[in-house]
């Protein structure tokens, strides 16, 4: 049986963090001292609701648009892209 993994290691706009297996990609982007998109206005957003019911905290995973951060557990290798690292449409 394999051990327990202590650490997840995945990557927020470029920069690797290292989170406790459990922990949402939410979290991980405010530890990596993000947050997770901006407004139409350009205000900073952040996770509101923590039960994806707001979609305040919608970033990229591994190229997927728009996934509701508060409701995705970290994942090995995971790549993390908040709006801030979006390109203009």
């Amino acid at each position: 049986m394999a051990e327990p993994t202590s650490s997840v290691a995945l990557t927020v706009d470029g920069k690797p963090v290292q989170v406790v297996p459990g922990t949402t990609v939410a979290a991980a982007a405010l530890i990596a001292g993000t947050q997770t998109r901006v407004s139409v206005s350009g205000e900073p957003r952040a996770p509101l609701c923590g039960m994806g019911i707001c979609f305040e905290c919608r970033v990229t995973i591994d190229g997927v648009p728009h996934q509701r951060s508060c409701q995705i557990l970290c994942a090995p290798g995971m790549q993390v892209a908040t709006a801030r690292e979006l390109p203009a449409p």
